[in-house]
């Protein structure tokens, strides 16, 4: 692995660090030493990378977007493929890698959260193959905006519980499932995003390393050189660290992380944590949060469910700050235009959180020279956003 190390366990310079109830403090303990012991195992990564090969179908191609990069007349545009990934998006790197981390702490119950539900379907992928049962917290807004999502979890023996406090969406998702983690402290929590209280955001970002790695390997092949610029979207941020671990170092490689513009710039109606946010502590996390003056978490909107987040993992919050990624917004309009461009052009069907990545890359590739690349991560498929895009086009399915 290449790994950047925190400034200290669970520390992001001033973020990050583990904000929790005295009665999670036993299973974050023992999460901790879990997987202290497996990083040193190679067993263990063996197994995981023998699995990704056999399961999860790594690894997953990188495309040369050719008639995007000529239609946009400018850099040349690769697109790193985790739509092609087992279950149709990255979530499953770090949710195969905590199964395993789960079984091994010898966990026979997994709870989850899900917003945009390939988490969910991941993790219910997963338990299905380890023979682990699996529940799955999911916001009701959420749930009826990802429909597809929702059966293809139930199919995979997954339980799906609807979440109706709050906005209804992931922030309460994954409040209901830490409330399930506190009552029950016997039950794994696989936690989707590299957020939450240590050791989650560095575990994440470790499982989802794997795309840096291969993209970073992928691009010299086809190019001879690394990319000028690295895109990918941003919600808690486990696609975006997982393809910019890679390049961290490489300090003429610019990164730029593309967060949730929505439909206005009020508080409320985005969920551009760096644009819009203050410093703040949230569900077990110290980082970038939307909120009121009174410290209230603010209510947020996405048209994509998985960026529809108020706050943002703490190594963003540092590499933000060190200015070594820089964060952008696309509104939902510029992210449904560039759903629709990739589809038409490239044959690929984005995800929506995918597409505020392709926006960002529509909006920077013709500021560019030609012989100039920019490699955006694709995280997803958009089969499970097709009602909802449908929806806002007036097209009846």
């Amino acid at each position: 692995m290449n790994n950047r190390p925190a400034s200290r366990p669970g520390q992001f310079g001033a973020y990050g660090g583990a904000y929790i109830p005295e009665t999670l403090a036993p299973a974050i303990a023992a999460l901790v030493e879990a997987y202290t012991a497996a990083q040193a195992d190679a067993a263990f990564w063996d197994e995981l990378n023998a699995l990704h090969r056999s399961f999860t179908g790594r690894p997953t191609a990188m495309t040369y977007a050719a008639r995007l990069s000529a239609e946009l007349g400018g850099a040349q545009i690769y697109l790193k493929r985790e739509d092609l990934a087992h279950t149709g998006a990255h979530k499953i790197n770090n949710a195969l890698g905590q199964g395993l981390l789960a079984r091994r702490m010898g966990k026979t119950r997994i709870i989850a959260e899900t917003g945009a539900g390939q988490h969910g379907v991941a993790t219910a992928a997963v338990c299905a193959m380890l023979g682990i049962a699996c529940v799955v917290y999911m916001g009701a807004i959420d749930i009826e905006r990802q429909k597809p999502n929702v059966f293809r979890m139930r199919l995979l023996g997954a339980e799906v519980r609807s979440v109706t406090s709050g906005s209804q969406t992931l922030k309460d998702a994954v409040n209901d499932a830490m409330r399930d983690w506190v009552t029950n402290p016997d039950s794994y929590y696989l936690l989707g995003s590299a957020l939450g209280p240590h050791p989650y955001p560095t575990m994440v970002r470790d499982f989802q390393s794997v795309i840096g790695r291969e993209a970073r390997e992928q691009i010299l092949q086809a190019t001879g050189r690394l990319p000028d610029v690295v895109v990918a979207c941003v919600g808690g941020g486990s696609n975006a660290i997982g393809i910019f671990n890679a390049f961290i170092g490489d300090e003429q490689v610019d990164l730029r992380g593309v967060e949730a513009g929505g439909r206005g710039k009020a508080l409320g109606e985005h969920a551009a944590r760096f644009s819009g946010g203050q410093l703040g502590v949230f569900q077990g996390t110290r980082s970038y949060v939307l909120q009121n003056d009174d410290g209230q978490i603010a209510l947020t909107h996405s048209i994509s469910a998985g960026l529809d987040y108020a706050a943002v993992g703490p190594e963003h919050a540092m590499l933000h700050d060190e200015e070594r990624a820089f964060y952008t917004s696309a509104s939902d309009e510029e992210a449904l235009a560039a759903f629709q461009k990739l589809s038409r052009l490239e044959g690929i069907i984005p995800a929506l959180e995918s597409a505020h990545a392709i926006a960002e890359v529509i909006k920077l590739a013709p500021t560019m020279r030609h012989d100039q690349i920019i490699l955006a991560n694709l995280s997803g498929r958009g089969d499970k956003d097709i009602f909802t895009v449908a929806d806002v086009l007036g097209v009846t399915i």
